[in-house]
């Protein structure tokens, strides 16, 4: 989590003075467990408001659809700009739900963020952190599938993704439709990431995401082993790029860390075009 001193907090999840944005290609952003769109959104400011990202980029954030306790960091910086939320459970505190009541949640609560956004620009990329991060990395692997089986949904926007940027993103990623629900090595929409086999992807290689993603690791993040195998098991070779920086579990800060983010990050747009 950021050490910085919180802007004041703002009543939307767009990007400050977000009519100037309005034109560019979109970055959905979806962020961690525990928080919420607009503490994400101050945690972010060090990119959002990075010349090469902010006029090249249109950041769009949403609200997950469950809420929880505050999660780790939030206190005392953000300790009262609560509610806060959760994509899927990950503690057995959670209240327990239906695999498809969950998928449909999360979904429904993206798809309505990204309809409503006055943005016009295409929507080119899925950047999060921590949970965000794992629904991001997900969100690219059903789009996959979904293109692979035939069955997208051309009216919906989450069709068009073409990179990703997952910010300290473990393993195992979540499943989000029915064919993914009954991958084992994916974590169930009802269950907890301990209840996946994640051994078990390395007899299903054809299930790997081939889309391109930027990973951003802390090597002092106690998840690091999980981030790790969420690039190397569940990713295909030759489609990630990998920034490493020393801190925990918390978002970039440091100006050389943020430019080698930033580099990565045009890098990829540029190769694919974006």
């Amino acid at each position: 989590m950021s050490t910085l001193a919180p802007p004041t907090q703002p009543s939307r999840t767009q990007t400050p003075d977000p009519t100037s944005t309005l034109s560019l290609p979109r970055i959905l952003c979806l962020h961690g467990g525990g928080v919420n769109a607009t503490i994400f959104r101050a945690q972010m400011r060090a990119f959002l408001t990075h010349p090469q990202l902010s006029t090249r980029f249109r950041f769009v954030f949403v609200e997950a659809p469950f809420f929880c306790d505050e999660g780790v960091g939030v206190h005392p910086v953000y300790s009262d700009w609560g509610p806060f939320r959760r994509w899927s459970r990950w503690l057995p505190s959670h209240p327990e739900i239906d695999a498809q009541a969950c998928m449909h949640e999360v979904l429904y609560a993206i798809e309505s963020e990204m309809r409503g956004d006055e943005g016009s620009g295409e929507w080119v990329g899925v950047l999060g952190f921590s949970q965000g991060a794992k629904v991001g990395c997900s969100l690219l692997l059903k789009q996959q599938l979904d293109e692979a089986a035939g069955t997208i949904d051309t009216e919906s926007p989450l069709v068009r993704f073409k990179f990703g940027v997952i910010l300290a993103g473990r393993a195992p990623l979540l499943a989000l439709n029915e064919e993914m629900e009954g991958l084992k090595f994916l974590q169930s929409a009802a269950g907890l990431p301990d209840g996946a086999d994640m051994d078990a992807i390395y007899e299903s290689p054809e299930y790997k995401l081939r889309l391109p993603t930027v990973h951003v690791h802390g090597l002092r993040d106690e998840g690091l082993e999980l981030h790790r195998k969420c690039v190397e098991d569940y990713c295909a070779a030759g489609t990630t790029v990998v920034v490493e920086w020393d801190g925990p579990h918390r978002i970039p800060i440091k100006r050389v860390d943020v430019e080698r983010v930033v580099e990565a990050v045009i890098g990829m747009a540029d190769e694919y075009g974006v």
